[in-house]
């Protein structure tokens, strides 16, 4: 059986695993902290490395057009889940197929490396390290599949006079609650959907809350009138 490196236990995560063993080969998945969920799973804290979402989090798709085709969400679930709901049903997923099993929490992939008969085999070298311990390993795969998303890191823009500017200034990355913006001016650069949660949660706190956007954009309900 051919086996299978996996980086990232969220729900694409999951997903891989489910597909390998749908395809007969043995999954390995690597997850650096000790849950599942991934973007999903609520942190407290801004971890470099680590996406998670505001505790306020809705979904922006329902959860018809989001859900797993092999398994539905329950049906008295939200349309629009909270964060926490969506957690739940990553959970009964991987429960329900028994996925589990294949993820090893708390090991960080360090570097990734062809082997040294790559042209021949195609196979990789996995190099993780325990977040505990930091004790190193190095495993051999058939292939590899990233997991790891795209929110884990922040990009910071610059713009002249950033520098000099003595308020606070943070990424959308690191907000996690309204906590701490009570009465102030607040300006948020940019019109996607994080910006949009913090700029309705905000409103009822801030002295004023400001919204820069480059080209302007629509703003409509989840759900329509009828």
């Amino acid at each position: 059986m051919q086996t299978v490196a996996i980086i990232g236990g969220g729900v694409s995560g999951l997903i891989s695993i489910k597909c390998c063993l749908d395809g007969d080969l043995l999954p390995t998945c690597y997850e650096m902290t000790n849950d599942i969920g991934g973007l999903w799973n609520y942190d407290a804290n801004a971890i470099d490395g680590k996406a998670s979402v505001m505790k306020s989090t809705e979904v922006n798709t329902s959860k018809e057009f989001m859900a797993f085709s092999d398994f539905p969400p329950p049906i008295d679930y939200a349309n629009y889940m909270h964060n926490t709901k969506l957690l739940e049903y990553y959970r009964m997923y991987a429960l329900k197929f028994n996925l589990m099993k294949y993820i090893r929490f708390r090991r960080r992939v360090i570097r990734i490396e062809p082997t040294n008969d790559y042209e021949k085999t195609g196979c990789w070298l996995i190099y993780s390290i325990d977040t505990g311990e930091k004790n190193e390993i190095c495993e051999k795969f058939d292939a590899v599949m990233l997991a790891t998303g795209h929110h884990a890191y922040p990009r910071l823009p610059t713009f002249p006079g950033l520098d000099k500017f003595k308020g606070e200034k943070l990424h959308s990355w690191q907000y996690k609650t309204p906590h701490g913006f009570e009465d102030k001016t607040v300006l948020i650069i940019g019109i996607g959907s994080s910006a949009g949660d913090m700029a309705v949660e905000l409103g009822h706190i801030a002295k004023q809350v400001y919204v820069s956007t480059r080209r302007g954009t629509w703003v409509y309900n989840r759900v329509g009138p009828n």
